[in-house]
């Protein structure tokens, strides 16, 4: 298989370590350059000691990297670094930004939920949505990727096919998700502290998650008219992982159908029998998503469930999903991974 070089831009980070783990026994895929500029000249190694084993090359700065020797870069930088640095990259390198500053496609919208200006307009508009599920031709053809938040593709993956299809009403969605503490970044945060989380459950960001732009975005598009969910995230007191449980006026037996016929040849997702809920330990440590229906006790109601990995399906096993289909790859390659389990 021919080899790839590769480069990630804010290695430092969770979901930096998780693409060089995956990447480690990717057959197509070689990394030629970490940058971390906070952590520039040291070894990878030092700063995640589980990956000492690799050889991978010593930490840099961004303005170190050769891009003429690069194919694809992985962006794993903050929001509003990653559309600055981007820009500045040479037209002939690939891009899949796991942030979120291409996601929106309307700058409008970008600045009602970012809070400031998008500064790489003709990028914005040519970004694919990285929702390989939805838009893989798309991506296959993309110069820049843009990687799905991963509350937001917990819910997606379940819903959109129930939109389009018709079986639910687009006007009674609620997505009650509950995520683990990686999904707030490696970044210090007192609230993310063991003793604040540890023996806790919590609601946070309500009514207000930025996420909520891309169910606006994307639920709109596949219902053809406006659609407005309600959606609270809460804080999980463990590391990986997302369940989102899903309540919606249709009916089970046909939403369970739908979701059966439209992923039943998707290599990383998968719809279980009837009447049974998935579990983040099922999941955990791979690009797997499992997604459960059961019949809500009120005639004509039912509860979708949603579970996946945060830190794989939800963001870095997902991005190399997409890198897969950009470099000419089969979408699989290198993601086969069991979940990791107990």
């Amino acid at each position: 298989m021919k080899q790839h070089n590769i480069a990630i831009l804010g290695a430092s980070g969770y979901t930096g370590a998780e693409l060089v783990r995956l990447i480690a026994t990717h057959p197509g895929m070689t990394i030629t350059a970490l940058a971390a500029d906070r952590k520039a000249g040291m070894a990878y190694g030092d700063v995640f000691p589980h990956l000492r084993h690799l050889d991978l090359p010593t930490l840099c700065r961004i303005e170190e990297i050769d891009f003429d020797a690069v194919d694809l870069v992985f962006c794993g930088l903050p929001h509003a670094t990653s559309q600055l640095v981007i820009k500045a990259l040479p037209d002939n390198v690939k891009v899949v930004d796991l942030s979120a500053d291409f996601r929106l496609r309307d700058p409008a919208a970008y600045k009602k939920w970012y809070g400031n200006d998008h500064a790489a307009l003709e990028l914005q508009q040519t970004a694919v949505y990285g929702l390989t599920e939805v838009y893989r031709d798309q991506i296959r053809a993309a110069r820049l990727v843009a990687g799905t938040g991963c509350n937001a593709i917990t819910g997606l993956l379940p819903v959109l096919p129930l939109l389009r299809a018709g079986v639910i009403d687009p006007d009674e969605i609620i997505i009650d998700l509950a995520t683990g503490v990686s999904g707030a970044g490696r970044s210090p945060k007192e609230g993310m502290l063991h003793s604040e989380v540890s023996e806790g459950f919590q609601a946070y960001a309500i009514a207000s998650h930025r996420h909520l732009g891309e169910f606006d975005q994307e639920f709109s598009l596949a219902a053809g008219r406006p659609v407005t969910v309600s959606f609270t995230p809460h804080l999980l007191p463990q590391n990986r992982g997302i369940l989102a449980t899903i309540y919606v006026r249709g009916q089970a037996g046909d939403i369970h159908q739908t979701l059966v016929d439209q992923y039943q040849s998707e290599p990383f997702v998968t719809v279980l029998p009837f009447g049974q809920a998935p579990a983040t330990r099922h999941v955990r440590g791979s690009n797997q998503c499992h997604i459960g229906v059961a019949a809500d006790r009120r005639d004509g109601r039912a509860i979708v469930f949603s579970a996946l990995d945060n830190l794989t399906k939800g963001s870095s096993g997902q991005a190399i999903q997409n890198a897969n289909l950009m470099l000419g790859m089969p979408e699989e390659t290198g993601l086969q991974l069991a979940p990791l389990f107990p």
